[in-house]
């Protein structure tokens, strides 16, 4: 079976980052990185945050997650470079879902064995100088008359199409 991880930067909303933890336990994702300023539910441990605000984050979180917050393998993230290397010399593929010049369209992509998917900013996507960074840019066809799908819908459309693909 495939071995997929996801890499959720800088999303800001508490609900996309719970409905991409359960879409993610859904698909069978092994490990969920949250980095940049991506809220992220409880740490169990050592929460740097104020406790009123983990709370209140955790409750926001819970609400889409439904309970895959707490199943889920996840992890915070300061340094993406030292993340990116990392996953380089466990030999995954770093994938980004965005819309670029060279990006590939979803179903010409025959995904590798081990991939990591990169998610970026639902308004903006993701900043250029982490996509130079990466093997793969991956887009998702647009057919109507919007640029884009939600963060959360763009990534089952394609954990669908990693996990499944020949």
């Amino acid at each position: 079976m495939r071995d997929i991880v996801l890499i959720v930067h800088d999303i800001r909303s508490t609900h996309n980052v719970g409905s991409l933890l359960r879409t993610a336990d859904g698909f069978g994702v092994s490990h969920v990185y949250f980095s940049g300023y991506t809220p992220y539910p409880p740490l169990r441990d050592h929460d740097s945050r104020l406790p009123h605000i983990a709370q209140k984050l955790g409750r926001q979180i819970a609400k889409t997650a439904l309970g895959a917050e707490l199943t889920m393998p996840w992890s915070t993230v300061d340094d993406l470079e030292a993340l990116f290397a990392r996953l380089h010399d466990a030999d995954y593929t770093l994938a980004a879902l965005e819309q670029a010049p060279t990006s590939v369209r979803l179903p010409d992509y025959q995904p590798p064995e081990k991939i990591a998917l990169l998610l970026g900013r639902e308004v903006e996507g993701i900043d250029e100088t982490l996509l130079t960074q990466v093997d793969d840019i991956l887009e998702l066809p647009m057919f109507g008359s919007k640029e884009s799908f939600n963060v959360t819908q763009a990534t089952a459309a394609a954990l669908y199409h990693l996990r499944f693909a020949k």
